[in-house]
């Protein structure tokens, strides 16, 4: 995927807490994405880090790593 949005192309929203497993965006920031303006963007890409950790939401590129060897 293009380095101007966070998607891994694992695109399931986790019910719990209503964000994305792939890249923990919500419905409404993936609806909006290209509407956003690129500082926009950077701005919900800079909180998704924090926000899947708080989630206990390992992107599945992550667990796959943790799990080899």
């Amino acid at each position: 995927m293009s380095k101007d949005t966070p998607c891994i192309a694992v695109c399931m929203i986790d019910p719990k807490t209503s964000l994305c497993f792939g890249c923990g965006r919500t419905l409404p920031e993936i609806a909006r994405w290209h509407r956003m303006d690129t500082a926009e963007r950077r701005a919900v890409m800079a909180l998704l880090p924090a926000r899947m950790a708080e989630a206990n939401l390992v992107p599945p590129a992550a667990a796959d790593a943790s799990n080899a060897g």
